[in-house]
């Protein structure tokens, strides 16, 4: 029985050790920065596509482009003038993943195709469940991490007054910058 008990302690202790350590990314805004922990083990198809972006600087002068308090606040897609910045194919939606669109996540933004999304991602403002697998069209919105500081940079940028520019409604009036996402290098 003592074996059994070692045996089963010692096979956990290798799951655990073979997942990924989250990784983790600051974003730098004109608001403040704001940390994020990106989980690769249970999104790895969005974190890998997101961090494709950080490494190239592609987030550096993207603005935060659609902000609507209580729910969301949406970038990495467009620059100041609000015209689009064109990215790479379209991702697999991973929402299935049991990440939830709760309070200072993360999540991959897509139009009405599932499988569409490229550069842009919001932050949930409050919990959001209409927003989960299986959604309201089958499929949800992909969380892929969670802010670990600067929740209340993400507040700031939600109680910012927006209006309509370029044809796109809920713009901050105010430019919200995002000046640079670069990943966290972490000591062990």
């Amino acid at each position: 029985m003592k074996q059994i008990l070692l045996s089963l302690l010692f096979s956990m202790s290798l799951a655990a050790t073979a997942m990924a350590e989250p990784v983790k990314v600051v974003m730098e805004t004109s608001k403040g920065d704001i940390e994020l922990s990106l989980d690769q083990d249970k999104a790895p198809i969005s974190v890998a596509n997101f961090l494709r972006y950080v490494d190239e600087g592609f987030y550096n002068g993207t603005i935060f482009h659609r902000v609507i308090p209580d729910f969301m606040i949406q970038g990495g897609g467009m620059n100041v003038d609000m015209q689009r910045k064109p990215g790479q194919a379209p991702i697999k939606n991973e929402a299935k993943n049991g990440l939830k669109n709760r309070r200072g996540t993360i999540a991959m933004a897509r139009t009405s195709d599932p499988h569409s999304a490229t550069t842009q991602f919001f932050i949930n403002h409050q919990d959001n469940t209409n927003l989960d697998y299986p959604s309201f069209d089958g499929w949800g919105y992909t969380v892929f991490g969670k802010v670990t500081k600067g929740m209340d940079v993400v507040d700031a940028i939600a109680a910012t007054p927006t209006g309509t520019k370029n044809g796109h409604r809920d713009v901050p009036v105010e430019t919200i910058l995002i000046k640079s996402v670069k990943r966290v290098e972490t000591v062990k």
